[in-house]
Parts: structure tokens; sequence; C-alpha cells
């Protein structure tokens, strides 16, 4: 729909914007980026996006309905850059008589980003949406003024990147030894969680010690020269940064 706003309405994607789905797939799977899941918008024109970038990268893609556009109600299908839909969209609490308020809209992206944020599995997510959603998720992470965020807006399959982690979950350490308990004559307490004392070090030689069931790090196959992050869940993961 050339210069009307799409919003809700479900379009397919064009012939253009098939390709540059295809290119942006290539591109993520040549620049080596370690993205776990792809995460989607239920409209056809993200569906099929995502579709191409999961081909080409082999990365796995599940739907989230939280991340469709916004609906624009009455003015769905009119001009984009018509005055009263300019004026009208100025006003966050406006739902375009039947449509949703830019305020609905940022609630629901806050909520799926605050989910992905506290995801003990530390997870990397790739969201493939709208320009919509991408305002809302550059509003989370960046300060901005009205001014600068009606006019924030991407390129198609344009990339960004942002880190939800806190300055502990972004420290990378090796893991330098690992101790288990010693219970002595006594033996194991009944109904005792084996435990494990770990042990850090960052990249400055600043060096750390942390407990972890010993059967968690053996399912996340975590030994003595492994390379770790402390995810939000306060416990350690491997991580491929800095390799």
């Amino acid at each position: 729909m050339e210069n009307k706003i799409c919003g809700a309405t479900d379009i397919a994607l064009t012939p253009l914007g098939h390709e540059q789905a295809v290119a942006a797939g290539k591109m993520i799977r040549e620049g080596g980026y370690a993205i776990d899941e792809i995460l989607y918008s239920p409209l056809m024109r993200a569906a099929e996006t995502a579709r191409h970038i999961s081909e080409e990268t082999g990365i796995p893609m599940r739907e989230e309905p939280r991340l469709k556009e916004q609906n624009f109600g009455i003015y769905e299908g009119t001009a984009r850059n018509g005055e009263e839909f300019r004026r009208a969209k100025a006003c966050f609490i406006n739902h375009f008589g039947s449509g949703e308020s830019m305020l609905q809209m940022a609630q629901r992206i806050y909520n799926l980003l605050d989910e992905i944020k506290h995801d003990p599995s530390g997870r990397t997510y790739l969201l493939v949406a709208h320009n919509g959603i991408a305002r809302i998720v550059q509003s989370y992470f960046r300060e901005m003024t009205n001014e600068e965020f009606a006019a924030f807006g991407i390129d198609n399959c344009s990339l960004l990147e942002f880190d939800l982690c806190t300055e502990e979950e972004q420290t990378i350490y090796t893991i330098t030894r690992i101790e288990e308990a010693d219970f002595g004559c006594e033996g194991r307490p009944e109904g005792y969680v084996p435990m494990v004392k770990v042990y850090l070090k960052d990249e400055q030689g600043m060096e750390r010690v942390l407990e972890m069931e010993d059967a968690m790090m053996y399912q996340r196959k975590l030994d003595e020269g492994a390379r770790v992050v402390i995810g939000s869940d306060k416990t350690l993961h491997a991580t491929e940064k800095g390799r």
C-alpha cells in the first residue's frame, strides 16, 4: 500500500519485501549473529519476513501476538501524510475510533521486553515486526522527546541491536575451579540438594565464588575453563560473547 497507512491491515509482503527479507537472512547468517529464536508479528508481511530469515539462518521462529502493528482504526488505508492523521497521532491516548492507542501498544511491547529481560535462559531474540513496534522498542531503551519519538523510523529489514543485560550479566567469567561439598564422616544430610562452589575470574582478573546446583552445572555442560555469565536468575549460563 504505497504511502498508505497499513497498521493492523493484513497485507502480503511485496516482491521487493521478499528480496529484502532473504538479504536480511543472509546478512544475519554471514555476520555470525548468535540468535536463539525469532519472534514475529502475526501479520503476513512480518511472518513472511521471519520465514525467509529462518530459512536462511536455521533459527527457529515463533509467533508473538504482541508484536502486531498498531491498529489505526478509522485511518487504516488512508494517506500516511494526511494532516488530520498527523494531528490525531500526536495524542498518545487517541484510539482513532475503533483502533488502539499508542499507550496501549507501548504497554504490550514493554511487557514483552520485561519478560525477555527476566528470562532466566539468557536467550537472544530477533523481533520481526513493524516500524511502530521499532519506535516503541527504541523508547524502552532510550530517552526520547515526543518529537524524536514521532520522527523515529527504520528502513525495511534493518537490524537494530539492544542489550537487556545488567552490568553484572554483561561480565564474562571463566570457571577456574569447581569444588564439591565435603561432609566428612557424617555423610550427606537427607534431602540435601547437591551443590558445588564455582570459582570465577573475569577478564580483569577479579575473582568471585558462586554456589550452583551440581545437576544444573551438568545439564548446562559447565566445567572448568568454560566462559560464563551470571544471568538474571543469579545462576551461570554459557556464553558465546567475546569469541
